[in-house]
């Protein structure tokens, strides 16, 4: 019986001939924490008797949730963690640095890994083909300690995705689609792989937006085989030896498939308080929008700064409306800032942060106030996710987001692209 891409990377690193359901021990390729789980994850280490880690070069921990520290409480966080990293000799990812899911698929993720982290967003890592999952802390704490993890192997949903966006669709409309389909709770526990033409002509900025929102539809991970794109991508990083081909068996058996036509597709947005309660841009035209806020693991990447500035471009942002741009990385605000793009947005009006979660969890700038309402392009808008519970979330693609920007209020992107 022929095999998913699950099944075949969890074989590989367990030594098994397994499926769907079983239960393996495997081996990990990269084991990280950021600075809101990575102190738990190490006190759990510690408890377990065990102060060092099985391979300082592949066990990192990433200062991004909160960076540079707005308060004390956090600075001590972070040098708990770059106590921890001088000990041990681990990796560390700097205040500055960027996002840990970034942050991986540009420096650490490839085809076939299986990699952990201590966050739920870590099957961003899917879009190179590696098998990425977010465990707990002592979970977590054991893959540092041992370099394996234990895993019951998800069955495996099949996502075909067919045909050609049309203007002002892009992967996040996608997505947030699949997840209106599916449900908050559709795919529990499931590895989604997804498929098809659109997917093959997505560029890597675009693929790594699907796997990172699959956990929002419930999922283990989300995946798709690596090919040109991703060996393209690598080479990029310099890390194009890493490259390897990865393809579920033609047989393989997916518990279930779910095909969308991309060709009708609209803009959408997932209003507030769920990620699932999906609905037409067009249909929410004229809702106040007092803050926007574009970047995050999902949508920080510079293909979609480039959206926001050609969007921005020769235009200001709304009077009444805050524009806040975070890069995902240290590479990608470089870019940006050599291609012209940070500056094409700081003249539109726009804030610009340092490479970071900024605003996304709420413990840092860009907090709303009761009663206000954000657009953002992060994957989660449950109430209070920004820090206050008293304002409302909007998820959105970049374009959208930037087309708000320049409107204040709730704006069809597909009304101001060329």
């Amino acid at each position: 019986m022929g095999k998913t891409m699950a099944e075949r990377i969890l074989s590989e690193k367990s030594g098994q001939d397994a499926y769907a359901g079983d239960i393996v021990i495997a081996d990990v390729d990269l084991v990280f924490a950021q600075d809101g789980t990575g102190p738990l994850t190490i006190r759990q280490l510690n408890k377990l008797g065990r102060g060092d880690v099985w391979d300082p070069e592949k066990t990192l921990l990433v200062i991004d949730h909160a960076a540079p520290s707005p308060r004390k409480e956090l600075s001590n966080t972070h040098a708990f963690l770059r106590d921890f990293s001088r000990e041990t000799g681990c990796l560390l990812s700097e205040a500055g640095h960027g996002i840990s899911h970034v942050v991986v698929g540009e420096d650490y993720a490839s085809p076939g890994d299986l990699i952990v982290g201590a966050d739920s967003h870590t099957c961003t890592a899917g879009a190179v083909g590696a098998f990425g999952t977010g465990m707990g802390s002592t979970d977590i704490a054991i893959a540092m300690s041992l370099g394996k993890t234990w895993m019951r192997i998800p069955e495996t949903l099949a996502i075909r995705v067919e045909g050609r966006f049309p203007k002002g669709v892009f992967s996040k409309d996608l997505m947030l689609t699949i997840i209106g389909e599916l449900g908050a709770d559709g795919a529990i526990y499931k590895a989604l792989e997804f498929r098809g033409e659109t997917i093959e002509g997505m560029s890597m900025d675009a693929r790594f937006t699907l796997p990172n929102m699959a956990v929002e539809a419930g999922a283990k991970t989300g995946m798709m085989e690596p090919d040109e794109t991703t060996r393209q991508h690598l080479e990029s990083m310099g890390r194009g030896e890493k490259y390897t081909e990865l393809k579920a068996d033609p047989d393989a058996e997916y518990e279930k498939s779910f095909d969308f036509d991309a060709s009708d597709l609209v803009p959408v947005m997932s209003k507030p308080h769920f990620v699932d309660n999906v609905e037409a841009v067009e249909a929410l035209e004229g809702i106040q929008v007092n803050q926007v806020f574009v970047g995050t693991c999902t949508n920080g990447r510079l293909e979609d700064l480039h959206m926001v500035a050609s969007t921005l471009d020769g235009r200001h942002k709304h009077r009444d409306t805050r524009l806040i741009v975070v890069p995902g990385t240290r590479r990608i605000y470089l870019d940006a800032l050599r291609d012209g793009t940070l500056q094409t947005i700081y003249e539109a009006g726009g804030t610009i942060l340092d490479a970071g979660c900024g605003p996304c969890v709420g413990v840092h700038e860009g907090v709303p106030a009761d009663g206000e309402v954000v657009v953002s392009t992060q994957n989660r808008n449950f109430r209070g996710r920004m820090g206050n519970p008293d304002a409302e979330i909007y998820l959105a693609s970049p374009a959208t987001a930037a087309a708000c920007a320049l409107k204040g209020e709730i704006t069809d992107p597909r009304r101001l692209l060329n």
